[in-house]
């Protein structure tokens, strides 16, 4: 008996590792590539003289840092992203596309947009696919019944050269919702309930399976909505099965198959389950009747309560790391136990991100005005943004009239991307500004230097943007309002797919270059002797690692000054802080070690691995690891230790007395050298062997080739529908009028 995610993992092996513990080589179907985690891997695929093998596997857009202010008919990066970095990283990826021949949806391009987004409206995810992209919220696609997640750029690479992926299998965890979802509750709310339950590093080391009556229930965008915050539960990361609702919305996308292929596809598609007596090794159940409207209090997604709740005392945690992190997120975000959250004032709205920025979740909105009447403003304290996911869906709210309730009620319609939700435009939030955001991270800084993030479904920020706090949606709007959201279909008209503007870039064919080094010469970890720095901290996220601000760059060094930069730094005065890495000894530190769980949390950006090298850090100790951070250190050859939490207190205790610690990888020990104390550690044998001869995976893979090839060739046999000839169906969805 097997999981659905067992199924999809097996269709996908082109060898297996070694052994149980060691990761597989497993075949991507699709991979998704973006500005921000891809100008390193091509800069090294090109510098090693490689090609990308798959091309039509990949589709790319800018998204992340590009602006969401008005763009004119014949747009260009050159006149449109003033920003000279993001302009960079852009134009690289321009250049990248143009060089490698993967399709490209620029800014000139009706169909650009977050790449979460548009992976699923222009049907390019597929149910039974592998899916990956060099962010962590791919876990997205999840809804389509695939297996998506996010990667690093060293994979992203790894990926582009071999269309393969050297990956561990995950544990099987499924989370059951049962019963009927009271008045105002969204997929939003479930899902943040869900990550209130079981925490951020519930998810660890798993893949959920997200099931029962309320998720047959929900419409794709809301449990695309639900699959896209798995990552924020620690998982690796989550998928739904696919039913009719799945096949409904993928019928005439433009990059779903057609013809015989869409009726052999649906044929399989429909066989994709988990068996009736398939064990998981770990089940949640949730009561639909326990969601309410959920609002988050801190800078954590677990940090949640009902909308009726209040601020939490930090003494009613159980554990004492959880009553500091909860001490520390409360001082952060200005408020005190107990606090009513209606009372709580806030300065801006932002509905927007790859969680809510689909048609529905613009509908859910708008039908909240509409119940309030054409009387409902913006309060006037507050500034809101409503910023689509897509040109596509940009279009289609158009067509439907909803920007015209947004505009009239005072919120400001933006063109499609990232936006606020990361922060790397200009729409950012000021220090201490108070945010109801409708995106799918609430960690320090994440919107903007020292800003307050509230996560909230899109009817609740409308409430908020309304009444000038955080509001109840209930309280303001009957029944009716919600009723209203669900109208109109859930596909979006093929027409809308139509001719769409050739990108206006005159691009050459010349990679971006560098003088760097090639990274793979670096890969290699055999011993490190030095002084260690110890951090009392859980759930050390990459947004606390390093701030999302800093990753507009197309190198991979220089970041080692910005590691633990809001730590480090006074951002008012800029000087620096008496944080421990900038006191001597510990400003030399070549070992990490951490007394809390979950170290490396959050993003997939490998950029985080990268500061963390560049500072001089070789080793990192823990009890626990994030695992798109896990591999993203094994790729750069930083090694990391988990050992129990007594043994890491007991190492922390000795690190801060700034005396020396060897690691030695061959031995697998810790030595603490002044005191004599030996701790032994394992890592995983194909781990251990790469690291210690600080080989390239990709040379490794190609190895394999042969295997590669004979997957392909049953890849075509078996599965014929995932062959897309994306040129072909360009051409199909513009009517025959889009030249590549």
């Amino acid at each position: 008996m097997s999981t659905l995610y067992d199924k999809i993992w097996q269709n996908h092996v082109v060898s297996e590792g070694q052994d149980a513990s060691a990761p597989s080589l497993i075949f991507v179907d699709r991979h998704l590539v973006h500005e921000v985690s891809s100008p390193q891997a091509f800069e090294s695929l090109w510098s090693a003289k490689r090609i990308v093998r798959r091309p039509d596997c990949t589709l790319a857009t800018a998204d992340h840092n590009v602006p969401t202010t008005p763009r004119a008919e014949s747009v260009t990066t050159e006149h449109y992203v003033r920003d000279p970095i993001s302009r960079a990283q852009v134009t690289a990826l321009e250049k990248n596309m143009r060089r490698s021949k993967i399709p490209y949806y620029g800014l000139g391009d009706e169909r650009q947009g977050i790449v979460h987004v548009i992976g699923g409206e222009q049907g390019f995810i597929l149910p039974g696919a592998v899916c990956v992209c060099g962010d962590s919220h791919t876990s997205t696609l999840g809804a389509f019944g695939a297996l998506a997640f996010g990667i690093g750029t060293s994979e992203v690479e790894h990926v582009l050269a071999t269309q393969t992926l050297r990956v561990r299998k995950s544990l099987n965890m499924r989370v059951t919702v049962d019963g009927e979802l009271g008045l105002g509750v969204t997929s939003k709310d479930v899902i943040l309930h869900i990550i209130g339950t079981i925490g951020t590093a519930g998810g660890t080391g798993f893949v959920i399976e997200y099931a029962g009556s309320v998720v047959r229930g929900l419409s794709m965008e809301a449990r695309m909505t639900m699959c896209n915050m798995s990552i924020e539960a620690g998982a690796r990361a989550g998928l739904v099965a696919p039913d009719d609702v799945t096949v409904s919305y993928l019928r005439n996308r433009p990059l779903a198959p057609d013809g015989n292929h869409w009726d052999q596809g649906v044929e399989f598609w429909r066989s994709l389950k988990t068996d009736e007596h398939a064990k998981f090794d770990r089940e949640v159940f949730i009561k639909a009747e326990d969601i309410l409207p959920t609002v988050t209090w801190g800078t954590s997604p677990q940090d949640s309560v009902p909308i009726s709740g209040s601020v939490p005392d930090p003494s009613s945690f159980k554990t004492p790391q959880r009553r500091e992190a909860a001490e520390k997120s409360l001082k952060y975000m200005g408020l005190t136990p107990g606090t009513p959250m209606e009372s709580i004032v806030v300065d801006k709205v932002f509905i927007g991100s790859c969680t809510n920025s689909r048609i529905e979740d613009l509908r859910n909105a708008a039908a909240i005005l509409t119940t309030l009447g054409p009387e409902a403003k913006v309060s006037p304290n507050v500034a809101a943004m409503v910023v689509p996911g897509s040109g596509v869906v940009k279009r289609q709210a158009e067509a439907e009239g909803l920007d015209v309730l947004f505009r009239r009620a005072g919120f400001d319609w933006r063109e499609a991307g990232c936006s606020m939700c990361i922060g790397l435009n200009p729409d950012q939030l000021g220090p201490e500004e108070r945010c109801a955001s409708t995106s799918n991270r609430n960690f320090e800084g994440r919107q903007g230097d020292k800003g307050r993030t509230h996560l909230v479904s899109p009817a609740m920020a409308v409430a908020a943007a309304v009444t000038g706090k955080l509001t109840d949606v209930r309280k303001i709007v009957g029944a009716a309002a919600f009723q209203k959201g669900s109208d109109g279909p859930q596909s979006l008209p093929p027409m809308l797919f139509g001719e769409t503007a050739i990108q206006p870039d005159e691009l050459s064919d010349e990679a971006p270059s560098s003088q760097e080094p090639l990274f793979r010469q670096i890969r290699q970890f055999v011993s490190v002797k030095g002084v260690g720095v110890p951090i009392h901290m859980e759930n050390v996220d990459t947004d606390k690692l390093l701030p999302a601000k800093f990753l507009k760059t197309i190198t991979r060094t220089g970041l080692g000054d910005s590691l633990f930069y809001r730590l480090r730094v006074d951002e008012v005065t800029g000087q620096k802080s008496d944080f421990i890495l900038n006191r001597e000894p510990f400003d030399k530190a070549k070992i990490l070690v951490c007394t809390g769980s979950n170290f490396g949390c959050g993003s997939s950006r490998e950029h985080a691995v990268w500061a963390l090298k560049d500072f001089g850090i070789s080793c990192v100790i823990a009890q626990s690891f994030g695992d798109i951070f896990f591999n993203n250190c094994n790729q750069n050859g930083l090694l990391l230790v988990t050992l129990p939490a007594d043994v890491c207190v007991q190492l922390a205790d000795y690190a801060a007395t700034g005396a020396e610690i060897d690691i030695d990888l061959e031995k697998e020990q810790v030595t603490c050298m002044k005191s004599g104390l030996v701790v032994p550690f394992h890592t995983n044998g194909t781990t251990r062997r790469r690291l210690l001869r600080g080989t390239d995976d990709i040379e490794d893979t190609l190895a394999e080739a042969d295997k590669i090839s004979a997957y392909e060739k049953m890849r075509r046999e078996r599965w014929s529908w995932l062959e897309l000839d994306i040129t072909r169906t360009r051409r199909r969805a513009a009517g025959g009028s889009l030249e590549w």
